[in-house]
């Protein structure tokens, strides 16, 4: 093929017309595939909010408005005020609060008086002319215990109160220095039988006390065996400790636990008496005081009895707490006796009683050290009433019986 010379004019003309065709042909393709574009939906518009409507009570038919309404049958229930305690706390099982007395649960009105060693005094109660005695309704515990021939005798625990005079002050026996090293107290005595003494000596140190030490005010009158006696002033007897260098701090007392409430019983006890061959004292409820009051036989009559009452202030004693406490009693003599206090670790028979209750459990001894414990019927620590507590140490083979309903009779018998 030969390839002849194209003239410019002619070549331009070729150009315009193959320009021409291609425009004509992508004009049509594009009306052939392209398709009308779809018309959306304008955007939907927000609701305006309606204004809350106001809540309105509902009208009651006639048939259930208030007046026709019947009356309720039952009180409604109290509302509850967080500041009101409905149970009252129990003193003592994580120990008392400051100024409160932790054999009593009840507070001191001098502090001081807790910043030292109780006082502990022997108190006579043979024979009949010695009552009745001084300074016994200021102590916080009573200790009675049987010291033979018949008699009984008193060991009184002096540490939320003083007293000016507490006696007829009589002698030591080998109990007290188990009882007083329990209690980490001072022994106040009007001295003793000489093996006595010795053990005293050898349990307490120079915290057994006699008459021959110290002079009135401490002690003050002629002899243990005459009249007018000799009595023991317990603020004095602190003092004369202080001044000797006898050890004198407060020493760790709990084990006492304390509740105004009154615990679940096991049976009324209104009345209760403790009878050893020469003398009898019984405890009657006072409902109204709600203490228990002394009564004592006058002249070894035991059907006689008259009020025990306190030389200071010729009150009635009257305490909160009546504690029986179930012990072995060992004779050496006629007049010389042991009672097992600190071997007492598995437990022993006790009776409480309080607010006109009797509560039966038991007692034991945890250390020499510490205070005597006191359980209840499940077995639990026994609650007993803020106030002052009498402790009766019977034997083992004493009789008990209930004459009556609420009357509770206890005969002593060694065993």
């Amino acid at each position: 093929m030969i390839n002849l010379p194209i003239l410019p004019s002619l070549r331009r003309l070729w150009l315009f017309l193959l320009a021409l065709l291609a425009t004509a042909a992508l004009s049509g393709c594009q009306a052939v595939v392209a398709a009308p574009q779809p018309t959306l939906p304008p955007p939907p518009v927000e609701p305006t909010p309606l204004p809350p409507t106001p809540w309105v009570m509902p009208t009651l038919l006639p048939s259930l408005t208030p007046s026709s309404l019947p009356p309720p049958t039952q009180p409604p229930p109290p509302q509850f005020t967080p500041t009101v305690t409905t149970t009252p706390a129990v003193m003592g099982v994580f120990g008392f609060p400051e100024g409160v007395n932790p054999l009593t649960g009840l507070a001191v009105e001098d502090l001081t008086r807790l910043e030292r060693r109780p006082v502990m005094v022997k108190v006579s109660n043979a024979p009949p002319s010695v009552r009745p005695q001084a300074g016994l309704s200021f102590a916080d515990l009573v200790f009675e215990y049987y010291i033979g021939e018949g008699a009984n005798r008193f060991l009184a625990v002096f540490y939320g109160q003083d007293a000016a005079r507490v006696g007829s002050l009589r002698s030591g026996r080998l109990i007290d220095g188990q009882l007083v090293s329990m209690y980490q107290g001072l022994l106040a005595y009007g001295s003793a039988d000489p093996q006595v003494d010795e053990v005293l000596e050898e349990t307490l140190g120079d915290r057994a006390i006699s008459n021959l030490e110290a002079n009135c005010p401490t002690f003050c009158g002629r002899d243990t065996h005459s009249s007018p006696w000799i009595y023991a002033n317990t603020a004095s007897l602190s003092n004369y400790a202080n001044k000797h260098g006898i050890s004198n701090t407060r020493p760790p007392l709990n084990g006492m636990i304390f509740q105004s409430e009154i615990p679940e019983s096991t049976g009324a006890g209104q009345k209760v008496a403790v009878e050893y061959s020469a003398s009898r004292g019984e405890w009657r409820y006072n409902p109204e005081s709600g203490l228990y009051e002394r009564w004592e036989e006058r002249r070894l009559n035991p059907d006689d009895l008259i009020p025990l009452t306190d030389q200071l202030n010729d009150q009635q004693l009257a305490f909160a707490n009546v504690i029986v406490l179930f012990a072995e009693y060992t004779e050496f003599a006629p007049t010389l006796h042991d009672v097992e206090i600190w071997g007492n670790q598995l437990g022993r028979k006790a009776l409480f009683f309080r607010d006109g209750i009797l509560v039966e459990g038991s007692w034991r001894t945890v250390d020499r050290g510490q205070p005597i414990q006191f359980f209840n019927q499940y077995g639990l620590p026994m609650i007993l009433k803020p106030g002052t507590s009498w402790i009766h140490i019977v034997g083992l083979n004493t009789d008990l019986s209930q004459p009556e309903p609420g009357h509770w009779e206890l005969r002593f018998h060694l065993p």
